[in-house]
C-alpha cells in the first residue's frame, strides 16, 4: 500500500489480547511478512544506536531465518556491539555503516527491516538510508515508543522482548530454531525483562524462553557470558556509580552519573555502565531512578527504570526520548551534570501526587 506520494503507508499489525490458547503460537499474524519474504531476495536488517542483547539477538536471528529460505542478507547497524555481546554474532554478521558499509551501499537491498525500535532518533546514520531508500521497509519490534517510519509494522507492544517476536516468527514459519540462534534469542529476552523478573513478564515470555531452551539455549552459560565477566575496568567504574548515589524526593528517587573523564581514567567504555542503573532502583522504597552517562560529544545518556505501578516514559518523552513505560531513555544536550538537575527535577515533579511505593501487582 502506497500514498498518493508514492511513500508507502504506515500500516500497524495489531494483535488480539494474549490467552493461553495461543501460548504454542503468536498472536501476531505473521503470514503478510512471510509473503514479503516470499517476494524479496536482498535483505538488510538494522536496529538502535549502542545496541543491546534484544538489538543484536533479534537481528541475528532473523538473518538465520532468511538464509535459511535461500535469502541474501546482511546487518547494518549504525553503532559497534558491546564487547561484552559480541560473542552473539559468532559470524561477525554485524556492519557499521561508515565504516564497514557506506550509504550508497546500503541502499542497495530490496527490503530493509528494522528490528527492535521504531523511532527515527534511534536509528542515527542508517536513519539517513532509511528516509532515502525505495525499498520496502519493515519494523518488527515492542516498545511504546514510536515514529512513522513509512514501513509495515509487526508491533506488539505487551511482547516482553523483541526476541519473544522473532521466536514466535520461527515458528510461524516452520523453520526450527538452531541452538545458537535459540542462545541469541533467549539472551534477548533473558536480558529485557531483567532475567524474568519485571512486570512485561507474561505466561508467553516463559513459554517461549522454554522453546528455546529446548531449541539449544543454555541459560547459565548465557547468564556467565553476560554478568560473571566483568573486566577491571567495568567493576572501577561501578564503584564510582554506587559511590555517586544521590537521592531525591524523601529517598524515591535515587540517580548517579557517570562523566567521560571518568571511563577514561579506568580505561572503560561507555557500554560498560550496562546494568547499573538497575541497582540504583534496587535500593529500598526507590520508586524511580536514572543513570546518566557522558557521551564522547558531550551529551547527556540518560536510562531511566521504576517499580511497577509507576512509569517514567512520560519523563523521557518530555525531553524527546522513550522506551517502555517502567524502561526508556533519552540523550540530551550537555553539560551532563546540568541535564542531571533537569531530569531530576521532572521525575521529582511527575511523582508528586502518586503514592509511594503501590503493590507491585496494581
Amino acid at each position: 500500500m502506497h500514498t498518493a506520494a508514492g511513500r508507502p503507508a504506515r500500516t500497524r499489525v495489531r494483535r488480539p489480547p494474549y490467552t493461553a490458547a495461543m501460548s504454542s503460537s503468536s498472536p501476531v499474524d505473521w503470514g503478510p511478512l512471510l509473503e514479503t519474504f516470499e517476494r524479496h531476495q536482498r535483505f538488510t536488517i538494522t536496529s538502535h544506536v549502542r545496541p543491546d542483547a534484544d538489538a543484536i539477538g533479534s537481528a541475528v536471528a532473523v538473518a538465520a531465518l532468511l538464509s535459511r529460505q535461500g535469502k541474501l542478507t546482511r546487518i547494518i547497524m549504525p553503532s559497534e556491539p558491546p564487547p561484552y555481546l559480541r560473542w552473539l554474532d559468532e559470524g561477525e554478521q554485524l556492519l557499521k555503516i561508515g565504516e564497514k558499509v557506506s550509504h550508497a551501499e546500503a541502499l542497495d537491498t530490496d527490503c530493509h527491516i528494522v528490528v527492535d525500535t521504531s523511532a527515527w532518533a534511534q536509528l542515527g546514520d542508517v536513519g539517513a538510508v532509511l528516509k532515502e531508500t525505495a525499498a520496502e521497509k519493515i519494523v518488527i519490534d515492542h516498545h511504546v515508543s514510536s515514529d512513522d517510519l513509512g514501513a509495515t509494522e509487526y508491533k506488539d507492544t505487551v511482547a516482553s522482548a523483541t526476541g519473544v517476536l522473532i521466536a514466535e516468527l520461527f515458528e510461524a514459519a516452520g523453520v526450527a530454531t538452531p541452538p545458537d540462534v535459540a542462545a541469541a534469542l533467549f539472551c534477548a529476552i533473558a536480558t529485557d525483562t531483567g532475567w524474568f523478573r519485571f512486570s512485561s513478564v507474561e505466561p508467553r515470555t516463559l513459554h517461549v524462553a522454554g522453546r528455546l531452551v529446548e531449541a539449544g539455549a543454555n541459560p547459565s552459560t548465557i547468564y556467565r557470558r553476560l554478568y560473571e565477566r566483568s573486566s577491571m575496568a567495568r567493576l572501577k567504574l561501578q564503584s564510582r556509580v554506587l559511590d555517586r548515589i544521590t537521592l531525591a524526593s524523601e529517598g524515591r528517587v535515587a540517580y548517579s552519573w557517570v562523566l567521560r573523564s571518568d571511563i577514561d581514567e579506568v580505561n572503560a567504555q561507555p557500554a560498560d555502565t550496562e546494568g547499573f542503573v538497575n541497582q540504583l532502583l534496587s535500593l529500598e522504597n526507590v520508586d524511580a531512578a536514572f543513570l546518566t552517562v557522558e557521551q564522547i560529544d558531550g551529551r547527556a545518556k540518560f536510562s531511566l527504570r521504576s517499580q511497577p505501578g509507576f512509569e517514567v516514559s512520560p519523563v523521557a518523552e518530555r525531553f524527546g526520548g522513550g522506551g517502555h513505560k517502567q524502561a526508556c531513555g533519552v540523550m540530551m544536550d550537555g553539560p551532563a551534570l546540568e541535564a542531571i538537575d533537569r531530569v531530576r527535577e521532572a521525575l521529582v515533579e511527575h511523582l508528586e501526587g502518586q503514592p509511594a511505593t503501590p503493590d507491585a501487582a496494581s
